[in-house]
């Protein structure tokens, strides 16, 4: 092979490596927000407020958006230390959210989770909606900043 041929196939190869290299990380990063938003859920299901606290980013901030059936939705701040202490304190049946990663969005140190989940008190249901949470990548890793979410009973899977 000349060298020119030999040059362009180098060339080609590389061309080819940087998408498939930026895809593979874009992966990861996605599968490391996941795992955040996972260790959030998995502390609460098992009521440690040590574990749930890890996840989140300094200043983090709740906020719930629903309302009674007939009336207007409301928007809510929530208190972290008012669920983190709820978490902790026990309780007679687990609280189990479950959710589904609908999309994940990165941009730099930035990460956008949408996810739908039915929330359980033990085996009962009690509500569902979607989370919203927005993430930053610190030193330490991917952080939970702010958190939305929809309540509802009716309209569920």
């Amino acid at each position: 092979m000349n060298k020119s041929a030999t040059s362009l196939l180098f060339v080609g190869l590389l061309a080819t490596a940087v998408p498939v290299a930026k895809a593979q990380k874009a992966a990861s990063e996605a599968e490391a927000v996941q795992q955040t938003v996972t260790a959030f859920f998995d502390g609460m299901r098992r009521g440690d407020s040590t574990a749930v606290r890890r996840t989140l980013a300094p200043a983090a901030v709740f906020h719930g958006f629903g309302g009674k059936p007939g009336q207007p939705p409301t928007l809510e701040i929530e208190s972290i230390n008012g669920f983190l202490k709820a978490v902790g304190t026990p309780h007679p049946a687990v609280w189990d959210e479950r959710v589904t990663f609908e999309r994940v969005l990165i941009d730099a140190n930035l990460a956008s989770v949408w996810a739908p989940y039915e929330f359980y008190l033990g085996s009962k249901f009690s509500h569902c909606g979607y989370d919203s949470f927005q993430l930053v990548k610190l030193a330490d890793g991917w952080k939970i900043a702010h958190i939305i979410d929809t309540r509802r009973k009716e309209k569920c899977k």
